[in-house]
């Protein structure tokens, strides 16, 4: 069970990779007013929350204790970022506080995963 449960933990950070490697290469058209959703931005979240999924059904199965605050938490705010990236992913440009809530949403689930213990 551990196995597949650090499987899954490793798709998740890809998924997490995805999204943010997407924000992080829109920053310079950011500044342009250019920046947009890219396609691996969508299937990086959309990684993250079934891997996600995945994981908190493991480890419950596995009689882990999982912190159903925290992770409510992170699943919010994933859903914003999906919500926003879905609806504007075929944009040309999208307004930079759309943008950066995005960014912003993607790096506050990051740091609540790894210091939220």
């Amino acid at each position: 069970m551990d196995v597949l449960i650090h499987l899954f933990v490793g798709l998740h950070i890809i998924g997490i990779a995805a999204l943010l490697g997407g924000f992080l290469t829109q920053m310079k058209a950011m500044g342009r007013d250019e920046a947009r959703f890219v396609p691996g931005m969508l299937h990086g979240a959309l990684t993250m929350l079934v891997t996600g999924a995945v994981l908190v059904g493991l480890n419950q199965a596995g009689d882990h204790h999982v912190n159903t605050v925290k992770i409510g938490i992170k699943l919010a705010l994933l859903v914003v970022i999906l919500g926003l990236v879905y609806v504007k992913r075929d944009d040309e440009k999208v307004d930079k506080s759309m943008f950066g809530l995005v960014g912003a949403f993607t790096t506050a689930n990051i740091f609540i995963a790894v210091l939220w213990t």
